[in-house]
């Protein structure tokens, strides 16, 4: 009987890979942080023109064409690459936990649920409530004919759900049909829906590679070492799709959360070509300013020789054509 891979926790679930950052506080510690979060109620107010309207949502999608990325908000994504259709995360609804307890979205999705196109892949890259939504979930009007991929342990969520195509894999493994493929790779985060759960079902990342794009999406991770492992397995890509937000206070987030400067750090040891930052300016998870991550996002580029043209930023709602991403 051969080893378990190291992020296979010997005592059961799993746990980061090696090199990643070292916990800075306890569990208890880390609870009380997030029950004061909880109890923020106030919303931002949203700058003019972050979020587009039905009517240029429509008209973006139709001009982006296939191969295209949209942004639905937070980490929920519409990709078209090789006559395919690939939905990210789809968090769409008002409220990341259980029922109507948890953060509030202070922007809509750029789509509701129900009028979504027919994806033929979704990815869901793990089960915290911001980016596993069971209420969008059971509105998806396409569950007999959408593949579901999911890090180990969700399969039957999904198949409870009345969702017929579903695989679940571990990192570096693969799954490919019609010149489409998809590897499931490391991320440094956490998981559970509750406080029994935690870390019992994987975490990841995920590579899209067709013969026209590679393309990195994130999920939620903070930084570490494993990132040139994937950059010299996976990369170069052309784009990263990346988290750049909920990243305050660092003590605590450090450990789950990329930091804007840690987004760009991320995206160079993988080899992206260009990175489009997410996971900001729909939801308050965390403390710092909800529309501060976009420019240190793109002074972090300059910092590190990336290049703030190579640092992108959408709004909620925008679409852009992957043959050109840096357009404006």
């Amino acid at each position: 009987m051969t080893d378990k891979p190291y992020h296979h926790d010997p005592s059961g679930g799993f746990r980061n890979p090696k090199g990643s950052p070292n916990p800075q506080i306890g569990p208890r510690r880390f609870i009380r942080y997030a029950i004061r979060q909880l109890r923020k109620t106030e919303l931002p107010a949203v700058p003019d023109g972050h979020v587009l309207d039905r009517a240029a949502v429509d008209a973006g999608i139709i001009a982006g064409g296939n191969p295209s990325v949209t942004w639905l908000g937070h980490a929920a994504f519409i990709l078209r690459t090789h006559g395919k259709i690939i939905l990210t995360d789809p968090y769409l609804t008002r409220c990341a936990g259980p029922g109507s307890f948890g953060p509030k979205r202070y922007v809509p999705a750029a789509i509701p649920t129900e009028e979504l196109p027919r994806a033929d892949v979704m990815l869901v890259s793990h089960n915290h409530y911001d980016h596993l939504d069971a209420t969008a979930l059971a509105a998806y009007p396409h569950k007999d004919y959408t593949q579901v991929i999911v890090p180990l342990g969700l399969k039957s969520f999904f198949r409870k759900r009345g969702f017929a195509k579903v695989e679940e894999f571990d990192w570096w493994q693969s799954w490919s049909e019609d010149g489409l493929t998809i590897t499931t790779l490391p991320a440094v985060h956490s998981s559970g829906r509750g406080i029994h759960d935690q870390k019992k079902t994987l975490w990841a990342s995920f590579g899209i590679r067709t013969a026209e794009e590679n393309i990195w999406f994130s999920g939620d991770t903070a930084n570490g070492e494993v990132f040139k492992e994937i950059g010299a397995r996976q990369g170069p890509f052309d784009l990263a799709i990346v988290g750049i937000g909920a990243y305050e206070p660092r003590k605590i987030m450090k450990e789950v959360h990329a930091s804007p400067e840690d987004a760009v750090e991320i995206v160079r040891a993988i080899g992206a070509k260009r990175a489009l930052g997410m996971h900001w300016g729909t939801i308050r998870l965390t403390p710092e300013a909800p529309f501060e991550a976009p420019g240190r996002f793109r002074q972090a580029a300059i910092d590190q020789n990336y290049g703030e043209e190579n640092a992108l930023i959408f709004k909620i709602g925008e679409t852009r054509s992957l043959k050109n991403t840096a357009a404006a």
